[in-house]
């Protein structure tokens, strides 16, 4: 008979803390959560899924617009009331809350309401928001405590806001600086640029969404331009300064920019503050992620951490399949199935911008790097929509290919529902699939999607 009170104590409520919750309880563990906010982490209510639900508001701008190269004639000028739009959101997002919330109750894990920080290797003290306070132990702890976005050391720091206060603002903000390159920052100037916002991007980078493809970079940097969002890369902020309920924002190429909302998007961190860690030993990386082995076990025994406070991938699925990958590796696979192991390679991810990107796999550079010699098919062409649409909007796919292997190792996307249709070329890139079969394969005419099985011409070796 165990001698702790449970046999996983999970700290945090993100989507890695809950999946570990939900299936360890499932193999017959006791399983306690700890988390002092709404369910669902950052993903749930101030990450992929308002911005999504935003990005989908944003799009109906540029819809009606369109519509009128299909016949349809608008009687009176669509507005936007983001009053209702930030009700819609806030309902939607009060249910994942309760779903999730329900998830544990379902799978019987103790929910315990409070901040959670180690003791000791087996101890956790939960502090509710009373200030009451109460100890447990666990013969393993996980931590899965998430990120939150970082501000720099910045003149007027005080005055910005970040990505967690924007789905939210009190009033809709008719001019917005966006400080930061990022996918988060990218996002968030395309999102309010069109849901009618005047939107300048500032990024002190040579060019934006460092760590993506640099054709991809360069393509997608062009069409938010012809979206009518102003990107300003070299160049960074040197002050910010109040004026009035205003905000004047100095750069250091001299010129200033004046908005009613300065959004910092210049990164996230972990998650780390009066969690125990440098009490009981944990070792953590510069920026405070905790280090971990591929068991996710950290440099002290029955202490475990996953998700984005360990700074791998921070992307919602990595954090479910780390969950998936743990859980097996300390309470046993399911019946009948194999203990899993995570997997790094051949992540798909998407960046909701107008147009939005997809990729999977490698990019140009890094496959130039790892296998030498290889093969670049590309196009760039106008949609059947946007011929009739009025729109210039261009869509870029891309493949890259090993020449040893003729394997697909990467494949890339900007245009409209980019995400939606590489989650399925993920699939192939998964089961190693070589350029031949992608020529083998019939595509589905009139779609983007089938350009991907029709290029043939070789952009360059």
């Amino acid at each position: 008979m165990s001698t702790h009170d449970f046999d996983l104590c999970v700290i945090g409520g993100g989507s890695g803390g809950v999946r570990a919750a939900r299936f360890a309880a499932q193999r017959g563990a006791r399983v306690a959560l700890v988390e002092s906010s709404a369910m669902g982490g950052t993903c749930v209510n101030v990450g992929c899924i308002p911005k999504k639900l935003y990005s989908t508001a944003a799009h109906y701008a540029e819809g009606f617009d369109e519509s009128r190269g299909f016949g349809w004639q608008l009687v009176d000028t669509p507005t936007l009331n983001w009053p209702a739009l930030k009700t819609a959101r806030a309902q939607e997002i009060s249910r994942l809350n309760g779903i999730y919330e329900g998830l544990m109750s379902s799978a019987q894990v103790t929910r315990l309401h409070g901040h959670g920080r180690l003791l000791d290797t087996r101890t956790v003290q939960v502090t509710a928001s009373d200030g009451q306070q109460q100890r447990l132990s666990a013969r393993h702890v996980l931590i899965a405590t998430g990120g939150r976005p970082f501000v720099p050391e910045v003149a007027g720091r005080e005055l910005v806001v970040t990505s967690d206060d924007m789905f939210d603002l009190p009033e809709f903000p008719r001019r917005l600086v966006v400080v930061g390159g990022g996918y988060i920052g990218c996002e968030m100037a395309s999102i309010f640029q069109g849901l009618g916002a005047e939107v300048t991007l500032v990024y002190r980078g040579e060019q934006i969404l460092r760590g993506f493809d640099d054709e991809v970079r360069d393509f997608v940097a062009d069409e938010l331009r012809k979206h009518g969002l102003d990107v300003r890369v070299r160049t960074d902020v040197a002050h910010i300064e109040a004026d009035g309920s205003d905000r004047r924002v100095h750069l250091s190429d001299g010129h200033t920019l004046s908005a009613n909302v300065v959004l910092y998007a210049t990164g996230r961190q972990p998650n780390v503050a009066d969690l125990g860690l440098a009490d009981v030993g944990i070792r953590q990386g510069k920026n405070g992620t905790i280090e971990i082995n591929q068991h996710f076990a950290t440099s002290v025994p029955g202490v475990y951490a996953l998700g984005d406070v360990v700074g791998r991938k921070e992307l919602t699925p990595v954090a479910l399949a780390e969950a998936m990958a743990l859980v097996d590796h300390l309470f046993g696979p399911a019946p009948g199935e194999q203990a899993r192991q995570m997997h790094y390679d051949h992540i798909p991810t998407a960046v909701f911008t107008h147009p939005p990107v997809g990729t999977v796999g490698l990019t140009e550079g890094q496959a130039r790097e790892r296998f030498g010699a290889i093969r670049v098919y590309r196009s760039d062409f106008k949609p059947l929509k946007h011929t009739l649409s009025g729109s210039t909007e261009r869509t870029l796919v891309k493949l890259i290919v090993d020449d040893a292997s003729e394997r697909v190792v990467g494949l890339h996307m900007v245009g409209a529902d980019a995400g939606e249709i590489v989650q399925g070329f993920a699939v192939a890139l998964q089961c190693g699939a070589t350029k031949a079969q992608f020529d083998a394969t019939i595509g589905v005419h009139p779609t983007s999607a089938e350009e991907f099985v029709t290029l043939r011409q070789i952009a360059r070796r």
